[in-house]
């Protein structure tokens, strides 16, 4: 069925004054240069009834009070306010219309008939109406840049014409399709629609269909209905995947001429179980000053990939690799991927190297940056080392045993710096062979995957300063920032957990950090570890990638970069490039296009987080289908005005209670408290607080979940 297309006119006797001074408005603003009477304006909004034209009367006397509009002779007014326009970006819609940003401070609400079918992410030219109530309104003049013109969902033919219903319900428009162009294939299956006309004359944009998905709910569908919705395609084009068969995997005796050969050192991976692309491998040696030599070897993708070759523009497009619940849509073709470029045991490969020379005592005392050819010995799980670690024996154990003690002494030294320590646990299902989810676990970190983390961390940071310090930060480069916490929501943050006997010190960034890391361990194991938690996480910066270097606040590195995943983020493929063109004496790069492309990949990066995000919500839905009328204990994730988010404890799924279910009170929404407030008897659910829940509905199509308080 299609959404409802609300009409501006109406001939119903009861208009409000406030809602008459927007349709006037509206008429004055579509005829800025005219002069028009209340007979025009009454007219044009289809009004008959005499009543309700006596109010226009009284309402454009108003609106001359108000300085909106001047009156002429004979009753005739004329729109007065002043106008001005300014460019930026959408940043959230809903049916009523769309948000942007004037400034950091302040946004801007555009209805939705003045709009133009604007969505989130898109560059507009926004003209602004002076404020109302201190309210800021104003129109999309133009839509410079859609950053989205292909729509997922099925196609409603329960009329004459058919309408594209898209998956994501954020979109308040549905997709006319012309009925010449529609095929018998198309009806009742997921397909994907691009938009081709967009006049905002008519009701709905005009599209195509480009692509049949599959069935409705079959699994493979709904999953590659995610990535198409967001603009991930599970496969690559024909001529993508046509050059890269034709790259030779054999290592010429040339190229191992021109790199440091190690292939006689001991080399392994340590990996995720489900693995195929290792991008990195470590190397232990001991040198002759009784020091270890450590190396970090990550694939080096640039000897592959040409810049701005076919290969590579798919690679940008994409910029990175996308992880859903039960595949990964990688970056790069599988062929280069899960087997060229990856560094795989018991095969010569290419790498980019740092050798880094450490004491016992984990203190760095030189590093040394080398194209290389390795040869990894052997390929570890995060599993299957650790056990080695635990036991102590094992292959490989005493060159295990010494990166855990390295590792756990870069650790500690990271935190007391500043580095603020987040613990977080993976959500992972068990899929039947119908692909259907029968149960929920928890992957936690095991010390092995704190081991690769410390030496990526410290290849990342090391490459960063070097090349910064090399050039004096004059040459330009990729940087990976994270800027301090916004001021407000810390305070707001220090406000909650003063209940709870905790307090933040906002001092200096550096006392802050230290804070926060104090009251992160503190929490731990207590009533509101969630709360705390969640609220520290929310208070953060987003990290992102730039070519202005301010540090990254939230891991205390004055210098960070991404280095060490070619293969499945393309920034680091950037790094790999400039960091050869540098250390050869390039000229620097030109600093306004790798700044366009690092913005690209910081909000691909968002967007392939919120593909993964709706995977596992689908699979969540999937899960809990079965167990309708089921009780669980959980915890308020998330507090809005028109209700609760609670998370499962027991399998991390989360879903709403509508603040309309809850019957004993009227609970009012307090933004700074996190809380809904019952306005008679005061009793409030709070985010991190534990309650009980019953499974109301769970909705594949919406991937929604409904739960009621018990």
């Amino acid at each position: 069925m299609k959404k409802n297309k609300k009409k501006r006119q109406s001939d119903k006797i009861g208009f409000s004054n406030s809602k008459l001074f927007d349709l006037i408005l509206s008429v004055f603003r579509e005829n800025p240069n005219r002069k028009l009477n209340y007979k025009q304006v009454s007219k044009t909004l289809k009004v008959t009834e005499m009543g309700v034209k006596i109010q226009i009367i009284d309402v454009m006397k108003e609106m001359v009070t108000s300085g909106v509009l001047s009156e002429g002779q004979r009753g005739s007014y004329r729109l007065l306010e002043k106008l001005s326009t300014l460019i930026t970006n959408i940043k959230n819609t809903n049916n009523r219309g769309s948000y942007a940003n004037i400034d950091e401070e302040n946004e801007v609400f555009i209805p939705k008939e003045y709009a133009q079918f604007s969505l989130a992410g898109d560059e507009v030219e926004i003209l602004l109406f002076p404020k109302r109530k201190n309210k800021q309104e104003g129109e999309v003049v133009s839509v410079i840049k859609r950053r989205k013109e292909e729509f997922v969902g099925t196609i409603d033919d329960s009329s004459s014409n058919y309408f594209l219903i898209t998956d994501d319900k954020k979109i308040s428009f549905d997709v006319f399709i012309p009925p010449k162009t529609i095929k018998k294939e198309y009806l009742n299956k997921k397909v994907v629609v691009k938009v081709e006309g967009w006049d905002s004359k008519f009701k709905n944009p005009i599209g195509k269909v480009v692509q049949v998905i599959g069935e409705i709910n079959d699994h493979d569908t709904e999953i590659n209905s995610i990535l198409y919705d967001y603009g991930f395609s599970p496969k690559f084009p024909e001529k993508v995947e046509r050059e890269a068969n034709k790259i030779v995997e054999e290592i010429s005796k040339d190229e191992i001429s021109k790199r440091l050969d190690i292939r006689s050192t001991t080399t392994f991976t340590i990996d995720p179980k489900d693995a195929k692309d290792f991008d990195d491998a470590l190397s232990v040696k001991k040198i002759n000053n009784g020091n270890w030599e450590i190396g970090v070897h990550i694939a080096d993708v640039s000897h592959y990939v040409e810049r701005g070759g076919v290969i590579d523009k798919e690679a940008v497009e994409r910029a990175t690799s996308v992880y859903l619940v039960d595949r990964v849509i990688p970056m790069l073709p599988e062929i280069l991927s899960n087997n060229i470029c990856s560094l795989k045991p018991n095969v010569d490969r290419l790498a980019y190297s740092i050798f880094f020379e450490m004491d016992e005592m984990a203190n760095l005392v030189g590093y040394n940056i080398k194209k290389t050819v390795i040869h990894s010995d052997f390929r570890f799980t995060y599993q299957t080392a650790q056990n080695i670690i635990d036991d102590r024996k094992g292959r490989l154990s005493k060159e295990l045993l010494l990166l855990d003690k390295l590792s756990k002494i870069l650790r500690e030294k990271r935190k007391k710096n500043g580095s603020i320590n987040f613990e977080s646990s993976e959500v992972k299902f068990v899929l039947d062979n119908n692909n259907n989810p029968i149960d929920v676990y928890f992957k936690e970190s095991l010390s092995t995957n704190h081991l690769i983390e410390e030496f990526m961390l410290l290849a990342n940071k090391t490459v960063a300063k070097h090349i910064s310090s090399s050039s004096g930060g004059s040459k330009t480069f990729v940087y990976r920032i994270h800027d301090i916490p916004d001021g407000d929501r810390i305070s707001t943050l220090n406000n909650i957990v003063k209940k709870f006997g905790h307090s933040i010190n906002n001092d200096s960034s550096d006392k802050l950090s230290q804070s926060l890391n104090k009251l992160l361990e503190n929490v731990k194991g207590k009533a509101e570890q969630q709360m705390v938690e969640t609220l520290t996480i929310r208070s953060m910066a987003k990290a992102v990638y730039t070519t202005d270097n301010i540090g990254h606040y939230g891991l205390a590195f004055k210098y960070y970069s991404h280095f060490t995943s070619p293969i499945r983020r393309y920034p680091d493929l950037i790094v790999h490039r400039l960091l050869d063109k540098y250390m050869h004496n390039g000229d620097s790069a030109n600093k306004e296009s790798v700044e366009k492309i690092c913005k690209h990949c910081s909000e691909m990066e968002k967007v392939s987080s919120r593909a993964e995000r709706d995977s596992i919500k689908y699979m969540q839905v999937k899960f809990l289908k079965n167990k309708i009328g089921s009780i669980y204990e959980g915890v308020i994730s998330g507090v809005t005005e028109w209700g609760l988010y609670i998370e499962i404890t027991e399998n991390k799924c989360e879903g709403l209670v509508k603040v309309s279910s809850i019957k004993n009170d009227h609970y009012v929404f307090d933004e700074k408290k996190y809380a809904l407030i019952g306005y008679k008897t005061k009793s409030s659910y709070q985010l991190g607080q534990k309650v009980k829940i019953k499974v109301q509905r769970a909705d594949s199509d919406k991937k929604q979940m409904d739960f009621v308080l018990v």
